[in-house]
Order: structure tokens, then C-alpha cells, then sequence
């Protein structure tokens, strides 16, 4: 597979399981194949560097009494990258932080816990961390070798087992190696082998070539394990959209059904009111033009003019307390004008007045008239902005849905590459 591939599929899981970067990126990890990795972690000046450099080569690491690793350091050694880290001491959300969690959780195989013998018992932080490394164990396969390092500086066996009592209490089923990179680097130097045996260092390279063979499997276990848990959580996001999306599609089809239900019986009652007051008037006095001598006079017409008006008024209030329940009592947006009066759904689809009898027959008594006022305020309650949240809801759970089976495709399509 090119990497450009995978990076296309990396990048579609994490659009959909951003909290799943790590896991992803120790995922990358592993299918590169690359050498297995051993890392060293602990507090600075512990002597990470220093037992590295007996484990390895004396010079590869550098060492010193202040603080000197603050980046990833490593190198290659007969087929095995060793890799020393910045210590717990940084600062978290530091660059020395995110190294030192880069060297620990995402390409380490095997995670050499260090504390200095002088130090006595773990403080909090270790302990908070070396639960991590086990727990962490647990899940992947990959092992933590709990190292004591610079026994040396103990004055005696006596005080090497207080401090391994200590620990042991904190952590009843934790197996110590006891290590003096000083006693080793004397005792090669030295050709003293008592001294290289007191050392623990060939017990402790014993160890780790021991772990060293199982890494394949637990890598191989991991792999499995990383591709079950980002299948699954996949597959969960996937059921929780489907069922959103289903509950927001009925309610969006309810709400437009029970609308259109309540528009239809508002419409059919307003429109037999005005029909039957019509049947009640009549001759048609709205229809005879007033003079000029009537302007200010009251005339037949001028007064059924204004009560054509007031029943129209009435249906419209009707009608507009009806979709205020609804929310569609204004204009959208890009259709207001300045005057703001102007702005309702009303005035946009019934107008401003009605003056004659055969306006309101067309508009109310009319099938026509009923099927245009049911169809012209059926559109505007769809462009109100509830209902626009409602489809636009809609439009992104579709959208999260195609991006959560674009991410089950990329998934199969990493697995693949196993």
C-alpha cells in the first residue's frame, strides 16, 4: 500500500474518531514493521542514559549529573532500536512532554521503568504512570521491565531491601531488577567478573532479550486488538447516527404532517365562515364606486366594504395564530424588505386588504384559492427557521454517516495492509 493511500484512510478515521489520533498513529506504527523498540522512562538523572549505554554502547547515549536528555534519542543495535526519553519531569503540554509520551506510547515495545534505589519509594507521578504502562499492558501484550537502578549509591544490601520493601508495598506483584550501571562499566573495564554479575545488568539483558522474543506476537495481538476496537467504535457511531437520523426524519415527516393537517382544518373553518357570511349579505353595495359628495358621508358601500374587511381580517388572524404555533409567522431572511410591517408570512401570501366580495370567494370559497393558501404556507413554515435547523440537522447527520462508512472503508482498507 503507498502512503499516500494510507494517509487518505488514516485521514478518514480520524474525521470521524478524532479521539483515537494515538491509537491510530501507533497504529501506523506497527504496520510499518519496523525493528522492535526498547524505551527507557523515568524521572531525569535516574540513570535512564546510563543503562542504556550498558545495555547497548557506552557511548551512544549521553550522560550527565544535570538534565540532558530533552528529545527522543535512540539508536540501532543489532536489529533492536533502544530509545532513551525525556524524563517525567517535563512539564506537561511541553515539547519535552509530547517526546517523551512519543517514545512511551506510540513506537515503544518494550518500556524500561527506571528508579533511581536512592530515591526510596515511587512518588505519585511514577505510580500514576507505571498503572498506565500496566494497564496499557493488559490491552496490547507490550511488556514494562520495572528497573532499580543506581544501587551502587546504597550503602548496603540492608538498604537495597527497605527499598525494595517500600516499593513492594506499593506494588505487591512487582518484580524488581536491581541494576549499578557504574559496577558494570568497572566491571567490563575491569575484566572483573563478580562485578559485572552484581551489576545486574546481564540478568537485566537476560530479561529483556526474553521480552524481546514475544514482541512479534504481542505486536501481532495489538494490531488485532487496535483493529477490533476501531471496527467497534465505528460500528456504534455508525447506530447512533442511523438512529438520530431516523428520529429526526420522523420528526421532521410529523411535524410537516400535523402542520398540514392543522393548515387544512384552519383554511376549511375560516373559509366556510366567510362563505356563509356572504350567502347572508344582499345586494352588493361594495361594488358602487362613492362619489365625490360621499367623501366624507357614510354609504352602503363604504360600510360593506369595511365589513368584507373585518371578516377578512378575522380569517388572517385565524390563519396567523395558527402558524405563530408553528413558527412561521415571519419572512426569511433574504426575503425581508425594509419596511419591517411588511415582513410576514401573511402579507407575502394573502396581501394587505380585501375589499370586494369576489376577492374573498376566490380566495376563500374557491378550491383553487384553499389549495394556493395551503401550498403557498406550507413553503414559508418549511423556510422558517426551525424547520431549516431541522433539515440542516438532517443534511449533517447524512454527512456524518457517509463519513463514519468512508471511515469502516479506509479501516478495512489499513487491515488490508496487514
Amino acid at each position: 500500500m503507498s502512503g499516500e493511500i494510507r494517509e487518505q484512510a488514516t485521514r478518514d478515521v480520524l474525521t470521524v474518531l478524532p479521539n483515537r489520533a494515538d491509537d491510530l498513529a501507533r497504529l501506523n506504527h506497527l504496520l510499518d514493521g519496523s525493528e522492535p523498540v526498547v524505551t527507557v522512562v523515568g524521572k531525569y538523572n535516574h540513570g535512564k542514559s546510563s543503562l542504556l549505554n550498558e545495555l547497548t554502547d557506552p557511548d551512544t547515549f549521553a550522560v550527565s549529573d544535570k538534565r540532558e536528555t530533552v528529545t527522543l534519542a535512540d539508536s540501532v543495535r543489532l536489529g533492536v532500536r533502544w530509545m532513551d526519553t525525556p524524563g517525567l519531569d517535563a512539564d506537561v503540554g511541553t515539547e519535552d512532554d509530547r517526546r517523551a509520551l512519543q517514545g512511551v506510547w506510540l513506537t515503544s515495545d518494550i518500556r524500561l521503568f527506571v528508579h533511581a534505589a536512592k530515591e526510596g519509594e515511587l512518588e505519585p507521578k511514577e505510580l500514576a504512570l507505571l498503572a498506565q504502562l500496566r494497564a496499557d499492558g493488559e490491552r496490547t501484550k507490550r511488556q514494562t521491565v520495572f528497573v532499580l537502578s543506581q544501587v551502587d549509591q546504597l550503602a548496603d544490601d540492608t538498604e537495597l531491601q527497605k527499598v525494595r520493601d517500600a516499593i513492594a508495598a506499593q506494588i505487591p506483584d512487582i518484580v524488581l531488577n536491581a541494576v549499578s550501571s557504574t559496577r558494570h562499566r568497572k566491571g567490563v573495564e575491569g575484566g572483573k567478573q563478580l562485578m559485572l554479575e552484581r551489576s545486574g545488568i546481564p540478568s537485566l539483558h537476560a530479561t529483556v532479550q526474553a521480552a524481546l522474543q514475544h514482541v512479534p506476537a504481542a505486536r501481532t495481538h495489538e494490531t488485532a486488538a487496535l483493529f477490533d476496537e476501531l471496527r467497534d467504535e465505528c460500528r456504534q457511531l455508525r447506530a447512533v447516527q442511523e438512529r438520530t437520523l431516523d428520529t429526526l426524519r420522523r420528526t421532521q415527516q410529523q411535524q410537516g404532517d400535523a402542520f398540514s393537517r392543522g393548515l387544512k382544518r384552519v383554511i376549511e373553518k375560516v373559509s366556510g365562515d366567510i362563505e356563509r357570511m356572504l350567502d347572508a349579505l344582499g345586494t352588493d353595495h361594495a361594488v358602487v364606486p362613492d362619489t365625490a359628495k360621499d367623501a366624507y358621508a357614510v354609504t352602503a358601500g363604504k360600510l360593506e366594504r369595511a365589513h368584507i374587511q373585518i371578516a377578512y381580517s378575522r380569517a388572517c388572524i385565524e390563519i396567523e395564530s395558527f402558524l405563530a404555533g408553528h413558527g412561521a409567522v415571519d419572512l426569511p431572511p433574504e426575503q425581508q424588505v425594509a419596511s419591517s410591517s411588511l415582513n410576514s408570512v401573511m402579507i407575502a401570501v394573502m396581501g394587505v386588504s380585501v375589499k370586494f366580495r369576489k376577492n374573498l370567494r376566490e380566495m376563500f370559497c374557491a378550491a383553487s384559492g384553499r389549495e394556493r393558501m395551503q401550498r403557498d404556507f406550507t413553503r414559508y413554515y418549511e423556510l422558517s427557521a426551525d424547520r431549516q435547523l431541522l433539515a440542516s440537522r438532517i443534511r449533517e447527520m447524512e454527512s456524518a454517516g457517509v463519513a463514519s462508512e468512508q471511515a469502516s472503508i479506509a479501516l478495512r482498507t489499513l487491515e488490508a495492509a496487514v
